[in-house]
């Protein structure tokens, strides 16, 4: 079950997904799902999160919100100040959209 409002999620960026879930595997024994050519999904047992190769490779990763309410989240983040950098867009199992905190910080929040 996931709760409203709370971190879900951790994506980074990726050049090469083999060697990334050899090494994650190896030193931390995640299990990896692929979503095709570009994408593959990992678990640790209590965290999700995926690598990206189309995604920029940052010093940080995406962070991932949860909402079982998208909509009225994004409009939160308009009101509070924050900017949409990615409206809502679907993926395999749901849809998010990125947005930039006050600070400039990116984030993102996905709901099924």
């Amino acid at each position: 079950m996931h709760t409203h409002n709370s971190i879900n999620y951790v994506e980074f960026g990726a050049t090469d997904l083999s060697a990334i879930e050899g090494f994650y595997a190896k030193v931390f024994g995640w299990k990896f799902t692929s979503y095709g050519p570009s994408y593959v999904a990992f678990t640790d047992g209590k965290m999700d999160g995926g690598f990206d190769t189309t995604a920029p490779i940052a010093k940080g990763a995406l962070v991932i919100m949860y909402s079982s309410e998208l909509e009225s989240t994004r409009d939160a983040v308009l009101q509070a100040g924050g900017t949409i950098l990615q409206e809502i867009f679907t993926f395999p199992g749901g849809r998010r959209f990125h947005f930039e905190d006050p600070s400039g910080n990116e984030l993102a929040v996905w709901s099924e």
